[in-house]
């Protein structure tokens, strides 16, 4: 029987020790706002002023909550948090926080408006980020850049817009992860970016040595060039044997109304794909829906001699894009191409929209043992579905797609520069595509 002044001592000190926890825990968490002084502690009453001395001041295991209002500085990432203790960044219950690159000085420097450099255990949740602009050609604006050996980074739930490049060859980003050094589990979930002027970059990019990435849930739409990439092979990395991204999920995301058409750096080209594998490796795209991009969903390599290899390209539904609705291979002979592939699964249906017979599916240079498989074909009015005129298409196999054609409309596929016009020609140039079904409506 335990004597009844142990049971006090025991709820005593059970009681402090509460009160210990909650001490620190308090101390782990630091506010900033607009009407705050860096001077202050950094408490809910008495927050800081700048993102910047809460970085400083944010150490493993802290939350620093950011209350509502505009804020003219960038956020650098300052130290790493822990497995056990990572550090965030976060929009204090769902609050109006923007960050913002108005009126900073167009100097020649890059700018990104969030750094995260070499730190890891990171999470920045809940920003709305954005009105930065260059003139410069040489210089690169970016809304969230991730670079150096960063590690378990979350990227969720922030709105980037408004970042821009007006130079003809400029550069801007709404989110890039630059691999110089090893970069890994890097997750970018529930974003929104819109509303970007991306010169010849890209909405959301990763590329050089970046693995085991998840792009998931994301919503890109209305830039002036490619929405996701995943890219491989351009001299960023240090190590050039892992120059290329890879070991990646996009999934669930919403891509659409990306296009380079009006982007004065393409000349009036529809190049722009809304998700886009550039020399990337091992890398899922499953169950996205992208639609009203130039090309919808491609896999290549621009380097010759280079190829994005083992792309599973699953359950996606792909429509009305102006070019085409999947995209292999190379677009000319001195780039690279596409092996090892999958496509199956997907719901591809009206594309080729703007007279390019890029078709349904287009197939181009430099396209090794690649599987097509299980998908729905829907031709737009050109009736042209499947587009190749090159030879260079060895272990293309084709299995139980389904075509469909509206009734008037002369059925299509053009398969190493030559013509068919129905279904057992297409299988008699591939050799496959024996348990494939046809129909008109």
């Amino acid at each position: 029987m335990k004597p009844q002044a142990f049971i006090k001592g025991a709820i005593l000190i059970a009681g402090m020790f509460l009160v210990s926890c909650q001490n620190q825990s308090d101390e782990r968490i630091l506010y900033v706002a607009p009407d705050g002084d860096d001077r202050n502690p950094g408490t809910m009453d008495q927050p800081y002023v700048s993102l910047q001395m809460a970085a400083e001041k944010a150490t493993a295991g802290t939350t620093v909550f950011v209350r509502e209002g505009t804020y003219v500085e960038p956020l650098l990432i300052q130290h790493s948090g822990t497995e056990q203790e990572p550090i965030r960044f976060e929009a204090y219950q769902g609050e109006d926080v923007f960050l913002s690159g108005k009126g900073m000085e167009d100097d020649l420097d890059d700018v990104a408006l969030i750094e995260i450099d070499g730190h890891s255990y990171i999470t920045v949740d809940g920003f709305t980020i954005g009105d930065v602009t260059t003139n410069h050609v040489d210089k690169t604006v970016v809304g969230i850049f991730i670079t150096g050996a960063s590690q378990h980074i979350e990227i969720v739930n922030n709105t980037i817009r408004g970042v821009s490049t007006t130079a003809v060859g400029g550069n801007a980003h709404g989110i890039a992860v630059y691999g110089n050094e090893a970069i890994t589990a890097i997750d970018i979930n529930q974003n929104t970016l819109t509303d970007l002027k991306l010169g010849l970059s890209e909405a959301l990019v990763v590329n050089g040595d970046v693995s085991q990435f998840t792009i998931t849930n994301n919503h890109v739409y209305e830039t002036d060039n490619i929405g996701i990439d995943v890219i491989g092979y351009e001299g960023i990395a240090i190590d050039q044997s892992k120059d290329y991204a890879r070991q990646g999920v996009i999934q669930g995301n919403v891509v659409h109304h990306n296009s380079s058409y009006e982007n004065p750096s393409y000349d009036k080209d529809y190049s722009a794909g809304g998700i886009y594998v550039d020399g990337g490796s091992d890398v899922l795209i499953q169950g996205n829906t992208v639609y009203q991009n130039d090309i919808g969903i491609e896999a290549t390599s621009e380097h010759k001699g280079k190829y994005a290899n083992r792309i599973d390209i699953l359950n996606n539904e792909v429509f009305d894009n102006r070019y085409t609705g999947i995209a292999i291979g190379g677009y000319d002979s001195e780039r690279g191409g596409t092996r090892n592939t999958v496509i199956a699964g997907n719901i591809v249906s009206h594309n080729d929209r703007v007279g390019l017979e890029g078709a349904q599916l287009l197939v181009q240079y430099y396209t090794f043992a690649n599987r097509i498989e299980q998908n729905h074909f829907s031709a737009s009015d050109t009736g042209l579905f499947i587009s190749s005129e090159y030879d260079e298409n060895d272990g293309m196999f084709f299995s139980e797609n389904e075509y469909v054609v509206q009734e008037g409309v002369q059925a299509r596929w053009l398969w190493g520069n030559k013509d068919a016009h129905s279904l057992k020609d297409f299988q008699r140039l591939t050799g496959s595509e024996h348990a494939a079904v046809f129909r008109s409506f």
